[in-house]
């Protein structure tokens, strides 16, 4: 992954402008490279080394078949962050942040179900036999549960990552993972605390190029983890059918074996006591 990460590409993306130097957090200074002009630059080999360490991560996570959820609610992040999510195949949150969303996951997945319910019931004509009234109010219901939750309606249990554009501005979403040891993955610019997040990748947060470019590699690393899963499925129930007929011929070459006959040869020297039981007998009756 570190060889497809080019530093031209990443400072011709401007990820390495950071905010103005009154608006830091002294925590960043790791990962500031210099000051210019009253705004700090990112030093953009330390952003490709946690590109790397984050895409392995997010990799392995996504090869174990657990989902990554994508957050991003900022304007110029929203429609980057779709498009980059639904070609990995990952649920992801663009609007609003629903208030606990991780935390009482099974009340939201109460009203995603809620939006299946209608759906089937315009399938079965149940809908059809609803006032104008109703059938207004559930279209309603429909479109605003659509547009906040229809992103995560695959999304049958938690996440096993969190994937977020702007730590400040999703500090609800940071605290609701943090509570459920959820895995966090950011982009961090130079005003957050990256103490926040288990993998932080400094770079600028605002700037739709950049924000394009990251998430372009986050979701290239998600993809290829997916595509080893696949493959890996595919080579066991390949295994599995070529195994398949050998356990079905072990059976007879266990039952062919003489071991049971081996055991019964001891009952020979039983037969050779027996005529001395008959002697001792015949020796009773003389007396």
């Amino acid at each position: 992954m570190a060889n497809n990460i080019e530093i031209k590409e990443l400072l011709d993306a401007g990820v390495h402008f950071g905010h103005l130097t009154r608006r830091w957090d002294p925590n960043m200074a790791p990962y500031i490279y210099m000051e210019r002009n009253g705004i700090h630059i990112i030093n953009l080999y330390k952003t490709a080394a946690k590109i790397e360490e984050s895409s392995e991560a997010l990799k392995k996570i996504a090869a174990s078949g657990r989902k990554i959820l994508f957050v991003a609610t900022k304007k110029q992040a929203k429609d980057i962050v779709a498009d980059k999510a639904a070609k990995a195949n990952m649920p992801y949150i663009t609007e609003r942040w629903p208030g606990g969303m991780l935390t009482n996951f099974v009340t939201i997945r109460k009203a995603v179900k809620k939006m299946q319910t209608i759906d089937r019931m315009k399938q079965d004509g149940r809908f059809d036999t609803l006032s104008k009234k109703e059938k207004l109010q559930m279209n309603r219901l429909r479109e605003k549960l659509e547009k906040n939750l229809g992103s995560i309606a695959d999304m049958t249990r938690l996440p096993g990552a969190l994937f977020v554009v702007d730590i400040k501005r999703e500090h609800i979403a940071i605290k609701e993972a943090q509570k459920l040891n959820i895995p966090i993955f950011a982009m961090v610019d130079t005003n957050s605390d990256p103490r926040q997040v288990d993998y932080l990748i400094p770079s600028n947060d605002d700037a739709s190029k950049s924000i394009d470019k990251i998430v372009g590699y986050v979701s290239d690393a998600i993809i290829e983890g997916l595509g080893e899963r696949k493959a890996g499925k595919d080579a066991q129930a390949e295994g599995k059918d070529e195994v398949a007929p050998k356990k079905a011929k072990a059976p007879k070459t266990e039952k062919a074996t003489p071991a049971p006959e081996e055991k019964a040869a001891p009952a020979a020297p039983v037969e050779k006591a027996e005529p001395a039981k008959v002697e001792t007998a015949a020796s009773e009756e003389e007396e």
